[in-house]
């Protein structure tokens, strides 16, 4: 191939990236706009995803190619069920379920490890790469918007084995130029993060209402500040805590 892995998964997927981060759910989590019912539902479907992901890959841990993106360290299963445990209360594991979003997502997950497990490379790209580039931006948004205190319901984003995140990345990057794939099975695995990606975007579709509601709510709140004749100063402060 004439470029590496990394690369062709850079850019091969730029536009489903964006198109990710314009949905309206995003949009208002980088505004700081945060509906902890909503939160904590994608928090629940996520740790079913990554459970699913990383099950997967400990069937095909020695897999040519997926042994070489075994990293453990990654892992999000155990930090999510502290999460889990968090939002939903001691009996979580019989209350909450995947939305139907998700179970689609868990299907397409359990399909491609049956019949070609090379596709959950993809899977792995697109969530921890993710992760580790933007997680502790969205980990302050989290705490800030919903009062959280630290070590409360933001245990996903909190990497403990992994010390330094960019020496990391790169080291993952590397080793996606490495994998024996060949051109078109290459192309295959850009194809299929671009499908995880707009799975993805599925599952956020879900909790775009009640999301509405709380960017409603929040645009009345700002309107009923500027009623009372909220100080200018006070006011801009609030507006860059927001959108930090």
């Amino acid at each position: 191939m004439s470029q590496g892995l990394a690369t062709l998964l850079r850019v091969g997927t730029q536009k489903s990236h964006s198109a990710a981060e314009s949905t309206d759910f995003i949009k208002c989590f980088l505004k700081g706009v945060v509906d902890k019912s909503s939160y904590s539902k994608l928090v629940g479907n996520l740790y079913f995803v990554y459970k699913a992901i990383e099950a997967e890959f400990e069937v095909h841990k020695n897999d040519p190619v997926l042994s070489k993106l075994y990293y453990r360290e990654l892992w999000r299963e155990k930090s999510l069920e502290l999460d889990m445990l968090f939002y939903f209360g001691s009996n979580w594991r019989e209350t909450v379920k995947p939305t139907p979003a998700c179970e689609k997502y868990l299907a397409r997950i359990r399909e491609i490890s049956a019949n070609d497990p090379v596709l959950l490379v993809a899977h792995a790209y697109t969530r921890y790469m993710g992760d580790l580039s933007g997680g502790q931006i969205l980990k302050k948004i989290a705490k800030e918007a919903m009062g959280l205190q630290e070590g409360d319901g933001t245990a996903f984003y909190e990497f403990d084995d992994i010390r330094n995140a960019g020496e990391f990345k790169k080291g993952y990057r590397e080793a996606l130029d490495t994998l024996p794939v060949d051109a078109a099975t290459a192309e295959r695995i850009v194809e299929e993060a671009n499908d995880s990606f707009h799975m993805n975007m599925a599952m956020f579709r879900e909790l775009e209402g009640n999301w509405f509601l709380a960017l409603t709510k929040f645009g009345w709140n700002s309107l009923v500040t500027k009623i009372k004749g909220e100080p200018k100063a006070n006011s801009a402060r609030r507006e860059s805590k927001a959108a930090s």
